[in-house]
């Protein structure tokens, strides 16, 4: 089936289920991915490729602008690129905290206890950049525009962290500022842009999170008619 410009269409076929177990499967998620933290200590273990680009193609059903899937996923586990990229993140990360960062932002992290220093970038057995694709082009190479990057590359992401939830495994969020060096040292073309860079694998044994306390419903949540 097609609509009126030749756009391919088929049928949603989302299965209907009774109120009951609706609510049953979203608070069963909810309490996994309550569960979910930023882990920065990780094991020395190797996570099987399967797994990551398992997350990966789940991270690829995000909504995109003009569904132009303005994403790409560098993943990596090349030991020697990984020390690379923890040399080049922690040179920004030391000159961030040291110079870059006002006393209020610091202040905010000093309960968390992250310094400059980012020994999760070589025990991880991945790290995983995702760029965002400021243009694409069209098969004949012309410059094509691409629609709510961010927006779109964000919700990609956001997928990605609850799919590698889901498998029992672990990430970060990391933005080490600015991120050029990610994109020289990963080869990638002047139309892509660092967004975010994952460290992933399983936590480590001993590894400690915060004990973050989120907002509740009511402080995130407005609903009308009240």
């Amino acid at each position: 089936m097609t609509d009126e410009r030749g756009f391919p269409f088929v049928p949603y076929g989302l299965p209907r289920l009774d109120a009951a177990d609706q609510l049953a499967r979203g608070k069963a998620f909810y309490a996994q991915m309550d569960r979910r933290r930023s882990c920065r200590s990780f094991a020395d273990e190797a996570v099987p490729r399967a797994l990551i680009e398992s997350a990966i193609q789940t991270a690829s059903t995000a909504p995109s602008g003009a569904h132009r899937q303005p994403w790409r996923f560098v993943a990596v586990c090349d030991p020697e690129l990984k020390r690379q990229i923890r040399i080049a993140a922690e040179a920004e990360e030391k000159k961030s905290y040291e110079e870059r960062m006002p006393d209020d932002w610091l202040e905010a992290l000093a309960p968390i206890g992250t310094t400059w220093e980012k020994p999760f970038l070589e025990v991880a057995p991945w790290l995983v950049v995702v760029f965002e694709e400021t243009v694409g082009a069209h098969p004949d190479g012309r410059v094509r525009k691409n629609y709510y990057v961010k927006e779109s590359v964000g919700l990609a992401c956001g997928l990605f962290i609850a799919a590698l939830h889901q498998m029992g495994l672990a990430t970060l969020t990391h933005t080490p500022s600015p991120m050029g060096f990610l994109r020289k040292l990963l080869g990638r073309p002047e139309n892509e842009k660092p967004f975010i860079l994952f460290p992933v694998g399983y936590p480590a044994a001993d590894a400690q999170v915060p004990d973050l306390q989120r907002k509740p419903l009511d402080e995130v949540a407005i609903f009308y008619p009240k």
